[in-house]
């Protein structure tokens, strides 16, 4: 569940998936962020330590690639949720398409 803690950060989220298009270079990865690099860095180390991410060093760069372990596990868990999230969007369907008709038709809502 670290996973999920450092997921809660949008910054982190976004560079998850910049990472998910393949492997970066920390830099690449903080020229794409108004943030400083060291903001990144930090980013990353969370990042890593959660297990979401390697690291490998190329000469003088700093490789970033995306480990899908914990991903696949926090999807694991969650999975007993699914049935329910599609039970209530099925229902919201239901209604929209009712306000929908009653509006076309002149009923009211």
């Amino acid at each position: 569940m670290e996973a999920l803690a450092a997921l809660a950060d949008p910054t982190r989220r976004q560079l998850l998936g910049l990472l998910a298009q393949g492997e970066l270079a920390a830099g690449e990865l903080a020229g794409r962020f108004r943030v400083s690099r060291p903001a990144i860095s930090r980013h990353l180390r969370v990042l890593r330590e959660a297990g979401l991410v390697t690291c490998r060093e190329d000469g003088r760069r700093r490789l970033y690639a995306l480990d899908p372990r914990p991903l696949r596990e926090l999807d694991a868990w969650l999975e007993p949720y699914r049935d329910l999230w599609a039970q209530r969007f099925d229902a919201l369907d239901t209604e929209i398409a009712r306000g929908r008709r009653a509006r076309t038709s002149g009923e009211p809502t």
